[in-house]
């Protein structure tokens, strides 16, 4: 293929514009504020989920408490109803007897029951402090994560209006390219991933980093300067300039 010999230069524009494109999108890629975002996430579901167990727990201690101080007045009141019969004088000595060891039976109950209500109390403090930690951090949780997103999506407003930018160039400089040659130079962009040519320094193509041996260098050197010449070691178009050292 042949070329303008000044033409094939505006391909190095052309490559420019393709670099930062493609830096853009790796960077789009791997932000490492989205990153943030979703370990401020996790964090922020760890700690809401840390808090929905403590509050289960808080309502079920609330409800078995509950259920023995319940428990503890049905205890007093049967010991009051007893009392009140031995108190009265209308009882034989018989039932004074059994309502006698009924109230030792029930002193002890309720001891127990009392001991079981304070075991559950101190629980019930425990929980409560869990429950206040998990709500902290997943208040604390919840502000990283809408600070991260903030920080995110400033970054990639920011990618967003620097690869509109670069298009645009990208746009202008293609427009100014013969068919031919643009075609062949996105079919190797396609194939390399990056650019479709290089500028040869020094006698060494800028896109591979390796340098023509002498057999490539000279072919090079006695090719036409309008003839569309490519790296034999990575296939982009050789762009030929006063420092390629020929």
């Amino acid at each position: 293929m042949k070329a303008d010999h000044f033409e094939q230069q505006k391909l190095l524009a052309l490559a420019d514009e393709d670099v930062a494109l493609t830096q853009l999108a790796h960077r789009q890629r791997t932000l490492p504020e989205v990153a943030a975002v979703e370990a401020a996430a996790e964090a922020e579901r760890t700690f809401a989920e840390a808090e929905v167990r403590a509050e289960t727990e808080v309502r079920d201690l609330d409800r078995e408490q509950k259920r023995l101080e319940a428990d503890v007045d049905t205890v007093r009141q049967r010991a009051t109803r007893d009392q009140s019969r031995i108190d009265s004088g209308a009882a034989t000595p018989k039932e004074i007897t059994s309502l006698q060891s009924e109230l030792q039976s029930l002193a002890r109950r309720q001891s127990d029951l009392e001991d079981q209500v304070l075991e559950l109390m101190e629980r019930r403090e425990t929980a409560d402090a869990a429950l206040a930690d998990a709500q902290t951090g997943k208040a604390s949780a919840v502000a990283d994560r809408e600070r991260a997103e903030q920080l995110r999506d400033d970054a990639l407003a920011d990618i967003a209006d620097s690869t509109s930018r670069h298009q645009a160039k990208r746009d202008e400089v293609a427009a100014g390219l013969s068919a031919p040659l643009l075609a062949l130079y996105d079919r190797i962009r396609t194939q390399t991933g990056t650019t479709g040519a290089a500028v040869l320094r020094a006698r060494a193509c800028q896109g591979c980093r390796i340098e023509l041996n002498g057999r490539e260098l000279a072919a090079v050197r006695n090719a036409d300067p309008h003839e569309v010449v490519r790296c034999e070691n990575c296939g982009r178009i050789l762009v030929r300039t006063a420092e390629s050292g020929l």
